[in-house]
Formats: structure tokens, C-alpha cells, sequence
């Protein structure tokens, strides 16, 4: 698949973030804020390390 898959999950990790920023501005339940932030650290932490050089 090559670098469209992480290239996906740092796209999905922007939104992500976005959504984050969005929920905490509009003061939603702090538990959809944290869910939202770790979701986006989990998809920016799965693309990078995606990318790095390894066995394979």
C-alpha cells in the first residue's frame, strides 16, 4: 500500500485534532473531549510510525 495508508491516518489524526478543538470550544462533555484527543494521538502515532524504516 505504500505511503497512502499513513499518509490516511495523519489526514484522520488532523481532523481528528480539529474535532477535538471544536468539542472543547463548545464545551461538550469532557469525556468526548479526552476520547477525541486520544483517538488523534493513536491515528498521528500509528502514521509515523508507519513510515519508519524496519524489517520487511
Amino acid at each position: 500500500m505504500g505511503p497512502v495508508l499513513p499518509t490516511l491516518l495523519l489526514i484522520l489524526a488532523g481532523i481528528l485534532v480539529g474535532g477535538a478543538w471544536s468539542l472543547y470550544r463548545q464545551d461538550a462533555p469532557r469525556g468526548a473531549i479526552v476520547v477525541t484527543g486520544l483517538l488523534a494521538v493513536l491515528a498521528t502515532a500509528g502514521g509515523v510510525l508507519w513510515l519508519l524504516p524496519g524489517e520487511g
